[in-house]
Order: structure tokens, then sequence, then C-alpha cells
């Protein structure tokens, strides 16, 4: 038999999901393991191979590849841990990375202090060079500044330097020679540049991009290199991928070159779930809903495709490289119930984490958090979490919220009901930002629900919506994982290419993305030996605009005639498909050429369909809070319910690894093709 394996490390759980050869999947998951993450991830594998009846060793040598979604570079960032950092860059401009674009996140907040810049102004070194917009050299790189710089460099015992200078996305070779530099007269440490990070204009979102670049990079490449190091030391010799931030995989050593490229790798499997899922069958729009310990992680998927998106802030830094348009906010299982200001009850963004976790995991927390809420209200079986093997503290949990009520004037009862419902309006309004904000309705779009916590807010938060349906994977507390191994390897693109033209003549456009295509084919076949496909894009907007609009171009026809008036054409449609009108008469720009480059992994094998069974009874009753009062409900076995099997709300259905809440009035159906499909009933 051999296996693919995902792994996930959460900010509470590192899920380990396991597909053989004939498509039967595995869920294991361990604690995560903050301090190194690859420690957990190991522990996950243990827990996999204890699972499936095998030792470690025969698990990993039996295994092709290994897909791993990372939170170290958004944890570095979050906790402002990352290295010590330096910037290189063009005399009088070192400031720009402060300065950012000129607006503040809340611009009629009069007392909102600036972020402090991610690299400190004394480590933002000037060196005497200047290139001019098209690529002329007006100031020769002046090698005594830059010899000067290396010097204070040194002397500062920095760990990474970004070198940023005006420009290089027209002509990199200053930066080069500073980089190559660098290399020589500070060995071993982390050097980068914006033109290898970010070849575009726009100096702010470069420069940013390239510093966090360097802020991470370090941090990234020693936890790959532990984690490459301990999974060769258990066994293991096959290939390990890293899913990036916009949603394709890449070997370890290209995740720790474009180390920012990994600020979202973790949720990034979970819109690759949605994706295989609507490929399947679920449906073409979904919305996914992928709720943690820490966070809650939403992501709109239209037509069967999730939308990419750039100019990402995550931590209040600017990455602005192609990213899935994931929504993020701090509502998980492990987000903290406390008193806020004004004496209202506030929910997150505070959370437990894995250590100490909430307070029902007795591991000395005495703040309540979602988790205990749902113990509270009757939701979780304290004795039956993670299938029996954690035993938790209903007392602890109670105190907490009896704590916490005190200061609210209720009792814990009700202050546990207080942080489940603000939890799930808060987490309503995140979804509303992925799509009302958009122009999108969420009404006509399935909830998909996932992470180990969702199941218990879903449906509460589909009501908020006007939501008609949700579904809920067996597998939901390790869909993300899952999601990892249906991805593919993927190595993205861009080059500015903005001149007073407009857009450039055919046989320019077909030169532009030709050298494209052949950099990025030469880079994914140093990856694997297998077949490449490519896609093409553009960002373009008219000649008065400030900001452009990425615009796919596979559809227009290469070989033809006339490309250049295609181009204009498919951009004119795609700004009235997003603001509803087209300016036909206007000139049109083309800023930057984008092409994906895709390696296509095997395909992966189709699990076994749920059989049609006798109707499943319920094992057992438990009484939970609903909004009438306290009830008993019957509570089903999700494992054991076959194909199309309904179930009745009130009710709870749980598995080892998840529990679904069904609210009154919703009728739920156990598909054939592994997941339960809820309906709601008719809003008024």
């Amino acid at each position: 038999m051999t296996y693919r394996i995902g792994v996930d490390v959460g900010g509470t759980f590192t899920d380990v999901v396991c597909v053989a050869a004939d498509g039967t999947t595995t869920l294991a998951k361990a604690a995560s393991t903050p301090a190194d993450q690859s420690e957990g991830v190991v522990a996950g594998l243990a827990v996999l191979a204890e699972t499936l009846g095998v030792t470690l060793v025969d698990l990993l040598r039996q295994t092709e590849r290994i897909v791993h979604g990372t939170t170290v570079a958004t944890n570095a960032l979050l906790e402002r841990k990352g290295a010590k950092i330096a910037m290189l860059t063009t005399e009088g401009h070192r400031d720009v990375i402060e300065m950012r674009e000129g607006l503040k996140p809340e611009r009629y907040n009069m007392r909102l202090p600036a972020a402090p810049a991610l690299v400190p102004r004394r480590l933002r070194l000037a060196v005497r060079e200047r290139l001019r917009p098209d690529g002329r050299v007006e100031v020769p790189l002046d090698h005594a500044s830059l010899n000067a710089a290396i010097a204070q460099l040194r002397a500062e015992k920095v760990e990474a330097v970004a070198v940023c200078f005006l420009h290089s996305w027209r002509d990199a070779r200053h930066e080069n020679a500073a980089a190559e530099a660098l290399r020589v007269a500070l060995p071993g440490v982390f050097i980068t540049t914006s033109a290898e990070v970010l070849p575009q204009i726009k100096e702010f979102e470069r420069f940013s991009t390239a510093a966090v670049n360097a802020y991470v990079g370090p941090i990234v490449s020693r936890y790959l290199a532990r984690l490459r190091g301990r999974l060769e030391q258990a066994g293991y010799g096959g290939p390990v991928f890293v899913i990036l931030s916009h949603g394709g995989v890449a070997p370890v050593e290209e995740a720790a070159r474009l180390a920012a490229g990994t600020a979202l790798s973790g949720p990034a499997g979970g819109v690759a779930a949605g994706v295989a899922l609507a490929e399947r069958g679920l449906g073409q729009d979904l919305i996914t809903f992928d709720v943690g310990g820490t966070s809650t992680d939403i992501a709109l998927i239209q037509e069967g495709d999730a939308a990419l998106g750039r100019g990402r802030d995550v931590a209040g830094e600017r990455i602005a490289l192609e990213s899935l348009d994931i929504v993020t906010l701090g509502a998980g299982g492990g987000s903290i119930g406390h008193v806020g200001a004004g004496g209202t009850l506030q929910v997150g963004p505070r959370s437990a984490g894995a250590v100490p976790g909430p307070a029902a995991y007795g591991q000395g927390s005495t703040e309540p958090a979602v988790t205990d809420a749902n113990l509270v209200l009757g939701y979780l079986d304290a004795a039956n979490f993670l299938g029996g093997k954690r035993k938790l503290d209903m007392a602890a949990a109670e105190r907490a919220f009896a704590n916490l009520g005190a200061r609210l004037g209720l009792d814990a009862m009700a202050a546990a009901a207080g942080v489940h419902r603000l939890a799930n309006i808060r987490m309503a309004d995140g979804i509303r930002v992925a799509t009302v904000r958009r122009g999108v309705d969420p009404r006509d779009f399935c909830l998909l629900a996932f992470g180990g916590a969702a199941g218990l807010h879903a449906s509460a938060v589909a009501r908020e919506l006007g939501m008609k349906r949700v579904a809920v994977p067996f597998f939901a507390a390790g869909l993300s994982a899952w999601g990892m191994l249906h991805t593919d390897l993927r190595y993205e693109m861009a080059r500015s290419e903005l001149n007073t033209g407009g857009v450039p003549d055919d046989e320019a456009l077909r030169a532009i993305w030709a050298a494209l295509e052949k950099e990025g084919r030469a880079r994914v076949a140093s990856w694997f030996g297998g077949a490449v496909e490519t896609r093409r894009a553009a960002d373009m907007r008219y000649g008065e605009q400030v900001f452009d609009i990425a615009v796919p171009l596979d559809h227009v026809g290469w070989e033809a005639a006339g490309l250049a008036d295609r181009l204009r054409d498919a951009f004119h449609a795609r700004h009235e498909a997003l603001f509803t009108y087209a300016l036909r008469q206007e000139e049109v720009v083309l800023v930057n050429a984008r092409l994906a480059v895709i390696g296509r992994l095997p395909p992966m094998p189709a699990p076994a369909g749920k059989a049609t069974g006798a109707m499943v009874a319920p094992r057992g009753m438990r009484r939970i809070m609903l909004e009438g009062g306290l009830a008993d409900v019957p509570v089903y076995d999700f494992a054991a319910l076959g194909a199309d099997q309904p179930v009745a709300g009130p009710a709870i259905v749980e598995s080892d690894t998840t529990t679904v809440l069904l609210l009154p009035g919703d009728a739920a159906r156990m598909d054939a093709r592994g997941w339960l499909e809820i309906t709601l009933p008719e809003q008024l």
C-alpha cells in the first residue's frame, strides 16, 4: 500500500491526513508545538501510524509525498519574532516602507499611532546608485558606499538583508551586484532582492514584500531544514512540498527562498479542499468556512474556482504576491471571552492557543474560551473529545464562565451562551466582508464548514446570513490537510511592462509571455518531470486610472492576428463585470504580464462512496442549550450514518474529531460522497 500525506499545523492541533492508493482516508491529530512545529508534525505522523496499525518507519517508507501547510511565517509576523533584518536602498529613499502609500488603515482615526516599520530606520542604509524608469543608468552603483553599508551590517550582526533599489523591476543589475557583494562579505546571512521577489512597479509594495521575505526567510528556512531532518531521521526520503499562499505547492527549497509566499500557507489548504469538493459535485459556488483553534478563515469559490488577489496585508505588513483571497478573523475555538471597554462582552482576538488552551483542557487556563462555551452549553461531550483520547474538564470550564458571568451580572450558562452567540455574529460579519462588500450575495452559496469547530457554529452563522445550505464533510477537522493533497505544483511569475503606448502590438505581446513561459517552465522542470501547463493573465487599467485589475487571458486566442485588440476587449469585459460599466473609447494600458506555470501531480484516487444502509438510530440523548432553553436532543454517530440517512434538528452529529450542531428546523442528509448536507428552514 502506498500513501500520500497532508499536514496542516493549526494554532491548537496539527492535523495529519493520509490517503491510501485505494482512496481510503485516515485522519490523525496531535497537539501543535508552537516552539518548534516540526515536533508536532512528527508526533502527528506517529499517531497516524498507530491508527493505521503500522510502524512510523513503515508508513514513511511507503509514502509517495508529504504536503505541508505551515504557520511559521504568519506567527513570526503576528508575534514580531522574525529575523534581525536590514535594508539597502537607493540614496534618498530609505523611508519608502515607513511612508507606505500615504494612507492610514483607519483614515478618520486621528489618534491611530503609526505602525512601526519592519526594518528600523538605523538599519535602512542608503547606497549611491540610480536607474531611470526606462532602465537607463543615471548614477552607477557606487562601490564605496556599498562597502561602507556592508561594513555597518557586519558590525550590526544582521540575520537577513533586503536589497531594494528604485526601478529594479525594469533592470535588476544594481540589485544583483549588491546582493552578490553581500553574499561574499556576509556568508550565512539571508539575502533577498526586490526584483527577485516582486519584479513590479510600485516601490512600497515591492520594498515591503522584500522586507517581509527577509524578515521571515531565516525563520522559515531553519524550520523547513529541521522538518526535513526530522523526517529523514524517522525514515522518510521522498519529496516534501509546502503549500503557498496562492494555493499551489512548491518544494521546500522554493518555499524557503520565497518565504513571504507561505504567509497564508495553512488557510490555502482549506480553499484547495473547497475546489476539490466542487469538482466532486458539492456545488460550484461555495463559501469556505474554516474554524480552527485561533481563527476563522473565509474564502469564495465561484464557478468552481477560488479568487486570487494581491496587495494582501498580514499583521499590518504588505505582501503583494499572488495569493488566495482569504478573509481571516480572530474567532476560533480558543478565542477568549472577556469584558471589554465599557463593560461589554467581547470574544477574541486573543486566543488560548495550544498552550495552555481553553480552560477545559486542564492545562492551567482560567479564562473562558469558545470551546469552553460549547462544552458548558452541552454541545461537546466531555468524555468523548478526540474520540475519548482527551477528557475535557467541565468543572474548569464552568468556573471560568462563572467568573466571567460575575463581572457581567450573569450566571455561567448565560455567559457561555453570550460567548457562543457573539462568536457566531463575528463569524457572520467575516463572511459579509468576503461576500457582501465584494458585491456577492451569500444566500446564493453553500456554506462549506470545516475545521474542528465549524460544525458547532455553521447553522447559526448561515441563519445570520439568510443562507439555505450548509455542508460539513466527515473529515471536517482535517479538510485543510486533505485539500493540500489535491493541489499541483505552481510557480507564479509577473513582469511589469508599463509603457506610454498602452497595449503593445501582437508580436511584442507574444514575445513578453514567451519569455515568461521559457523561464517558468525551466523552473518547474527543475522540480519534477511531469506534465506542465500555463495560465496567462495581465494587470490592466484605463490610462487615467491609478489602480489596475487582473484579467484572465487564456481564452483570447494567442496565435491569430488582432491579439492586442482582443486583450483590450477582455479588459473592457472584465471591468464591466466588476464595476458594471466599461469605457471602450478610453486608452487601455498593460501594467503587468502574469503567468502561472502548473506542474500536474498524479491525481488523487477517488474514495469509495458511502453505502446506503438501514437507518441508524441515535446513540443517546444529550441536554443542550437552545434558544428556548434547555432541551434533550438525539446524538448521532457521524461515521455510522449511511448514504441518504436523514437527520432532523435539533440534534447533535459527532465523530471523533468534529461535532455538528443542528438547530430546530434544520434538515440534514448524509451524502454518499462523504459530507453531511444541511438544509435550513425558510426565513422571513
